[in-house]
């Protein structure tokens, strides 16, 4: 019998699912927590048995397609149910998923699936008024064969409905062969990340180290059997898609995808859905606490708030808990290249601890703060953030030379964060060696924004910082220096950012200059305009 929506979390009866790839462990939870809840999302309702039994034959669908193990497939779509079913399938016929953030503009995500050499692309063309087939029209993509539609229609284009049609073509047999092909090296995702270099990286993850990785984080949030997780984070970030339906399927919880961030929407969800879970960046929660009609919904089923990506003040901590009802406020530290997760505070952490630090490392994983010849720092003193275990990224795709740039010959990545650790071994993020600032949880690198920048015509020069804001943590700001006779202004360049940038790359501040401040070697000295703008 299928567990009603209603039920509260309850102990977990065994160790976790343990297995060495995503689709052995969904086939392994569907054996295991059969007709309890698996994923919930509108009319759409599938036990963990039918979570195992869709994903077989969207692996056969795929097979069906001509995919085979070591191919890409792509999934550019908001949070739904297709997205997870899609997930596992193309992992169970042996490809590595390729998320696309759903705010990427068509030359965005057309490098991306070209970098990727994806064969396969699942998306949509109703989300926010945003038709992605029609955003990648006019770009080249000779190696992209066919493009699903999960939800919407499109000419030359496949319907989810149709494309799981195909699965007729593979016998189930053969679909259990390849699932049990699948290595646990094998490479289960490709996240892309952009860096110092200006173009997005792809990060080459496999199974086991995601399994381990997330049954250590959902040990560590103290994620329960039954719970019921409202997936806010995106799908293609590692904190909706690990940490969200991933960690949900290891420990037997509920995942309700949420499209939008709506705030109304989200209050209304969290009583009528029974809402034990709830994930998001502090901007989610502040938002929450400020709604002025909060007061009439019930929000008594919330249990468990894990959040991170920018500063927590001790006081949200203390109002999510006393305000929101939440027993338990949890916060860490990772990064794409660590699987998403290094760090994390402990769900029976003081709100002080919670608030001022990422928490320590989790089991299994090594962290070091070194200076800048290489040496540990004393306990207490800042230092650049190296880490060291399963979770280490296999690499960047096809980029060997930023490869040994992250990782050295030990095996430490460089982070290029800085931090201070206690005695107890709590991280404090206190600065970064790169430029990058986070925008309401989303990382933004300058040197990314620049390079789009450039291609506005009448900027000579370009340079991006990280301004405070008050809402968002930090936003974009961009000093530029117009070429001779160039007419740009303010809300045009804005203007023109918003066409081809994802809405959270976007500056929200620009500043027009004669020249930018640099060094003998040509470097920007972006010291000196966060100087400028703190003095303006």
């Amino acid at each position: 019998m299928q567990e009603s929506p209603a039920s509260g979390p309850s102990a977990f009866d065994g160790p976790l699912v343990d297995a060495p790839t995503i689709p052995r462990l969904v086939q392994a939870a569907g054996a295991r927590f059969g007709d309890r809840s698996a994923l919930e999302e509108g009319d759409a309702r599938y036990s963990f048995a039918g979570l195992a039994d869709a994903a077989l034959l969207a692996a056969r669908a795929f097979m069906a397609a001509g995919v085979g193990r070591g191919d890409r497939v792509a999934i550019w779509a908001p949070n739904i149910h297709e997205w997870v079913i899609a997930a596992i399938g193309l992992q169970t016929a042996g490809a590595a998923l390729v998320p696309l953030n759903t705010r990427l503009k068509g030359v965005e995500a057309a490098y991306i699936l070209e970098k990727s050499r994806a064969r396969i692309l699942c998306t949509v063309t109703d989300f926010l008024d945003t038709d992605y087939v029609s955003l990648l029209e006019g770009h080249p993509l000779p190696h992209l064969e066919q493009t699903v539609l999960l939800r919407g229609g499109a000419e030359g284009a496949t319907r989810w409905s149709e494309f799981l049609a195909g699965a007729e073509a593979v016998p189930e047999s053969d679909a259990g062969a390849r699932l049990e092909a699948v290595g646990e090296d094998d490479l289960s995702d490709m996240l892309f990340t952009s860096g110092t270099t200006g173009k997005p990286k792809g990060v080459m993850t496999a199974h086991r180290q995601n399994i381990r990785a997330y049954a250590a984080f959902s040990e560590v949030v103290n994620l329960q059997l039954g719970d019921r997780y409202l997936v806010v984070n995106p799908f293609f970030h590692a904190f909706g898609y690990k940490a969200g339906w991933l960690a949900s399927i290891l420990r037997g919880a509920t995942i309700v995808p949420q499209a939008v961030f709506d705030v109304p929407t989200l209050l209304e969800r969290v009583g009528r859905d029974r809402i034990s879970v709830l994930p998001g960046t502090p901007t989610v929660f502040t938002s929450l606490l400020s709604h002025p009609d909060r007061a009439r919904y019930d929000l008594s089923s919330l249990r468990l708030a894990v959040t991170g990506g920018a500063a927590v003040p001790v006081e949200l901590v203390r109002r999510m808990r006393d305000d929101l009802g939440f027993e338990s406020v949890v916060t860490g530290y990772g990064l794409t290249e660590c699987c998403g997760i290094v760090s994390m505070c402990r769900y029976d952490d003081p709100p002080e601890v919670i608030a001022n630090t990422a928490g320590r490392a989790i089991p299994g994983v090594e962290v070091r703060l070194v200076d800048s010849d290489g040496k540990q720092v004393a306990t207490g003193f800042p230092g650049e953030v190296q880490v060291k275990g399963y979770n280490v990224m296999h690499g960047y795709l096809d980029d060997e030379e930023e490869t040994r740039k992250t990782i050295d010959a030990e095996g430490w990545l460089h982070t290029g964060d800085i931090a201070v650790m206690d005695a107890a071994g709590n991280l404090r993020i206190t600065d970064r060696i790169k430029d990058m600032f986070i925008m309401g949880g989303f990382n933004c690198y300058p040197a990314e924004i620049e390079s789009l920048l450039y291609g506005l015509d009448g900027v000579a020069q370009v340079a991006v910082i990280g301004i405070p804001d008050p809402r968002m943590g930090e936003v974009g700001m961009a000093y530029i220096v117009p070429e001779a006779g160039a007419e740009l202004d303010e809300a045009s360049v804005i203007a023109w950012c918003r066409e081809n940038m994802a809405n959270y790359k976007v500056p929200r501040r620009i500043a027009f200059v004669d020249a930018l401040p640099m060094n003998a070697s040509g470097k920007v000295l972006k010291v000196e305009l966060r100087a400028r703008y703190a003095k303006s």
